[in-house]
């Protein structure tokens, strides 16, 4: 099992026994989407989570979703309106509809004010779409329809390529998150991201709050996918989600700008998460379609970390099922993953940490080892060695208990936690001592190491990995 499956929990999937048996299907995240309650609906959930982690013995992490700013047209005076291809509407406030052209209300002033002849505007998940023709005097935007449809009330509003104002995070997000900490929630996920200040503004919030833990962001907009690179330098993990950015940008440039998102995290050893419609037609159906078992296996070979899924386990009528369907899908696909693998030395400018992780991939080829154990405080070395996609399974142990929930994000990682044992101090020590009680490695068996070594007995002494070894059990 080396792809992670983050499953959404619902009224579907709420119950202890439903936990456990997602957990035991192949679940190592539970998302907690908080569009959809606050933090006194998911106490009891996480009480049974915390539950069923002890019981089975292994970690589980929970990751909140915070539902970010709710971008959505008002209440529709007439309830419904018939749009037709060409119909001019007006856009505005909802206390200033002023003639007979069909209003459409509209609160978030802000947005309002960036609007510009010839911006593009969709509702509806892109069902319907329209283009800024003027910006009035009275404080209204008169828009024309590009296609027909039907408006109603309370319909989500995009606007493709477009970068505002809004901040990443709400009132609500603040209250939730704050909830969430005092809850013990392991990760948090933050909607409408647009540059790095909102990822370092969450981080802030957390640390406000007694935490420090991995920030998940939500790509969603364009504006997002263009900072990329300095959005990967702030986040700890990174979800494509291709519901919203589906709206964004033009569907048939989406499966690229899939790919490109996930290269550019593995490049730089952050985890991603493929997210939205993965397995959808199994809300009501016991086997998925063969074009989503398709888009399942080629997000694995990809180079995505996660796979997620929402309306399947949260409302759907086989959640255990699809999470079954889902891990044989991944396992059929990391066969083809290794199959294919070159093992790659990184690019010249890269860092030793990027060498080390190499070479420890690299020895566990020529020596056929049987794993590849890395000691690491933050968890930036077992994920480092992820990114290069051993074949071999990859133990990371270590003594932090917030790493111990992130490595559950990184592909082919088995988080190992080993508290603060007293005698034995050294990183390596401790590495060997996991092989020689580790009854997946055998006797004879050769396993890769990759350890901080310590000056003496100076437990502070290290800087990171700095030993790479051959190791006989």
């Amino acid at each position: 099992m080396k792809t992670k499956i983050v499953a959404t929990i619902g009224p579907a999937s709420s119950s202890k026994a439903k936990l456990k048996e997602l957990a035991q299907a192949g679940v190592s995240v539970f998302r907690l989407n908080f569009s959809h309650g606050v933090a006194a609906d998911f106490a009891s959930i996480i009480g049974y989570i915390r539950a069923v982690e002890k019981e089975l013995g292994q970690p589980v992490t929970i990751m909140q979703d915070l539902s970010g700013p709710k971008i959505r047209l008002g209440v529709l005076p007439e309830k419904t309106i018939q749009v037709t291809k060409g119909m001019r509407l007006l856009l505005g406030l909802p206390d200033r509809r002023t003639d007979n052209l069909p209003f459409l209300p509209f609160e978030h002033a802000v947005i309002l004010e960036s609007l510009v002849p010839g911006d593009t505007m969709v509702l509806a998940d892109g069902g319907l779409q329209f283009v800024v023709r003027e910006r009035r005097g009275d404080g209204l935007v008169l828009l024309e329809a590009q296609n027909g449809g039907i408006v109603t009330s309370r319909k989500g509003l995009a606007l493709p390529g477009k970068a505002t104002k809004v901040k990443a995070l709400t009132e609500k997000d603040r209250k939730d998150l704050a909830d969430g900490l005092k809850l013990g929630v392991d990760a948090v996920a933050i909607s409408y991201v647009q540059t790095a200040d909102d990822v370092l503004e969450a981080k802030e919030l957390i640390r406000a709050g007694g935490r420090d833990l991995p920030v998940v962001v939500k790509l969603e907009r364009q504006s997002a996918v263009d900072n990329l690179d300095e959005i990967l330098k702030a986040t700890d993990v990174v979800m494509v989600a291709r519901g919203d950015l589906g709206v964004e940008c033009p569907l048939p440039k989406l499966p690229g700008l899939q790919k490109r998102i996930i290269s550019a995290c593995n490049k730089a050893s952050k985890p991603v998460i493929v997210a939205t419609q993965m397995l959808l037609s199994m809300v009501n159906s016991p086997a998925p379609t063969r074009a989503e078992t398709t888009d399942v296996a080629n997000a694995v070979l990809d180079g995505a970390d996660c796979v997620m899924l929402s309306e399947e386990t949260a409302m759907g009528n086989f959640p255990v099922e699809t999470v079954r369907y889902m891990r044989r899908i991944t396992a059929e696909a990391e066969g083809l993953l290794l199959d294919r693998r070159t093992l790659e030395a990184p690019d010249a400018d890269r860092g030793i940490p990027e060498f080390l992780a190499y070479s420890a991939c690299l020895l566990a080829d020529k020596a056929h080892a049987k794993a590849i154990v890395s000691h690491s405080m933050s968890g930036a070395a077992a994920r480092q060695v992820s990114s290069r996609r051993p074949s071999q399974p990859v133990y990371a142990l270590t003594p932090d208990p917030v790493t111990y929930k992130a490595l559950n994000f990184v592909w082919g990682v088995n988080p190992v936690f080993i508290g603060h044992p007293d005698k034995v101090v050294s990183h390596l020590s401790r590495a060997e001592a996991f092989i020689a009680g580790c009854p997946d490695i055998a006797p004879e068996d050769c396993a890769v190491i990759t350890a901080g070594q310590l000056r003496g007995d100076d437990a502070t002494s290290t800087r990171g990995t700095n030993l790479v070894k051959l190791y006989w059990k």
